[in-house]
């Protein structure tokens, strides 16, 4: 069983802001794969099914970014999930609007979804996916950034990014972590 967390808040307004890519990712995937995220549980909504072969849980956690943890953990500890089975999907500032990055394990960088799964999991040596939405202009507010709505020319291009980040988790799910990082790590930024 793997278990794919997309990050995110809750709530109409903040349904298409940039923290909420992971939510928009991970209900993409669950779409594309024929889940439906209508079970409540873990301090969320979530679906099991089979994504690119793989049994999977996907969990769209329902207590806000900052608390991310007291839904993941509880869900591992009875899915029976352990690190490099789960897969967290959330927003990275370090990269530009349209490019992404698999990683293994790593800080949370300052990212508090993060910081909260970390702390309630004891661990970080779980994947995650990367998904690039940059940062505010010079001397801007973080938090205002990641909670604003993507721009136009964002817009125009966001569905077909978010499926990118679906084929890259169907990779990672079938081929394993080394094989997705070296077929999306080094990729141009979307155009």
């Amino acid at each position: 069983m793997k278990l794919i967390v997309g990050l995110g808040n809750p709530g109409t307004q903040y349904a298409e802001t940039r923290h909420n890519i992971g939510f928009m990712v991970a209900a993409y995937l669950a779409e594309r794969s024929g889940i439906a995220l209508k079970r409540k549980g873990y301090q969320g909504f979530y679906g099991v099914g089979r994504v690119a072969g793989t049994e999977a849980t996907i969990l769209l956690p329902q207590t806000y970014m900052n608390r991310s943890g007291t839904s993941v953990a509880p869900a591992c500890q009875s899915l029976g999930v352990t690190p490099g089975d789960l897969i967290v999907v959330h927003d990275e500032i370090d990269l530009a609007f349209g490019c992404l990055r698999i990683k293994v394990g790593g800080g949370h960088g300052g990212h508090n979804g993060l910081r909260s799964l970390g702390a309630a999991l004891g661990e970080t040596g779980y994947n995650r996916l990367r998904m690039g939405v940059g940062r505010p202009p010079a001397g801007g507010d973080v938090s205002g950034h990641v909670l604003s709505r993507f721009n136009a020319s964002e817009r125009g291009s966001l569905q077909k990014y978010v499926e990118m980040a679906a084929d890259a988790l169907e990779l990672l799910l079938r081929e394993g972590a080394q094989e997705a990082m070296n077929s999306y790590n080094n990729r141009e930024v979307l155009t």
